[in-house]
């Protein structure tokens, strides 16, 4: 899930405050550390995030910062995270030993990052470097079985980000409650596949290498291409929820520490594209 730190604060619900109500607010003594009826438990394992999204956890009630979050201290951060990112594959590219640990290690601050009430700049930060570690050993390996498929899912990723920017900008694309709830049980559906999935290879049910992904076809179409597409239709969604929530707290003021949870939520979504328009390559360009 995409800014799993944020949800249906206020700050971020859309509704952009007036000067009257900003001023009321920052007047006041002290901010209440927590609202109502919005610590509850997640609902699912397997929706730790998206369960994080819905109940508000650890999300900002301040409004009105002396120092708030803009779109160029997101940008800046966001560039931060992302060069960290590269420089993480590219070590990780000639080292690919480094594949598995940055994986265990991205996976584990990931959760953490997700479950933490306030954003915490290191962790992100590391995140962000193991996961380069990951993405550079398995793009290295992508690349030595079909050379060239690393720039094409590159290529690939941008174009999805920018026209999904550009889409957002114009104002076309917004979220909704309805399409969001139809996120989240498109978000479940696609981690029980992948769980199944790896059952079946890891018990030898499956022999195929990709699993159900190649060994079941619909009308010629192998099925992990049909499940890939649909969850690069589900990142996009969760990119337009990243621009709205950037867009919700810089309109009303929220602290700049919160840029950095916003930064994370788009990295996060940045990667999972990536991997899966990668995955949807090789499995088209397989035997």
């Amino acid at each position: 899930m995409s800014n799993p730190a944020i949800s249906n604060n206020p700050a971020f619900s859309g509704k952009t405050l007036s000067a009257d109500e900003l001023r009321r607010i920052y007047d006041q003594p002290s901010a209440e550390t927590n609202r109502p009826g919005v610590d509850k438990a997640a609902t699912s394992a397997a929706a730790v995030a998206a369960a994080n999204r819905m109940s508000g956890r650890g999300v900002p009630t301040e409004f009105g910062s002396a120092e708030p979050m803009t779109y160029s201290n997101t940008i800046s951060k966001t560039a931060f995270l992302f060069m960290l990112v590269v420089l993480g594959a590219a070590v990780g590219w000639w080292m690919p030993a480094l594949m598995i640990p940055g994986a265990i290690v991205g996976l584990v601050l990931g959760l953490i990052n997700a479950f933490k009430k306030e954003p915490s700049p290191a962790l992100i930060i590391g995140y962000s470097a193991a996961q380069g570690l990951f993405l550079g050993g398995i793009s290295g390996l992508y690349n030595g079985m079909y050379p060239g498929i690393v720039s094409q899912a590159v290529i690939g990723t941008l174009a999805v980000f920018g026209v999904t920017l550009l889409l957002f900008r114009s104002g076309k694309v917004r979220t909704s409650p309805k399409m969001t709830k139809i996120f989240l049980v498109g978000i479940v559906g696609y981690l029980v596949f992948s769980v199944v999935n790896l059952v079946l290879m890891f018990t030898g049910v499956v022999t195929d290498p990709w699993g159900l992904r190649t060994g079941v076809e619909i009308f010629g179409i192998p099925l992990g291409v049909i499940i890939g597409v649909f969850a690069v239709l589900l990142a996009a969604y969760s990119l337009v929820m990243d621009f709205e929530f950037i867009k919700n707290g810089v309109e009303n003021r929220v602290p700049e520490k919160w840029g950095w949870s916003a930064a994370f939520g788009l990295m996060v979504t940045l990667i999972w594209l990536y991997l899966e328009i990668l995955r949807i390559l090789a499995i088209l360009r397989g035997d």
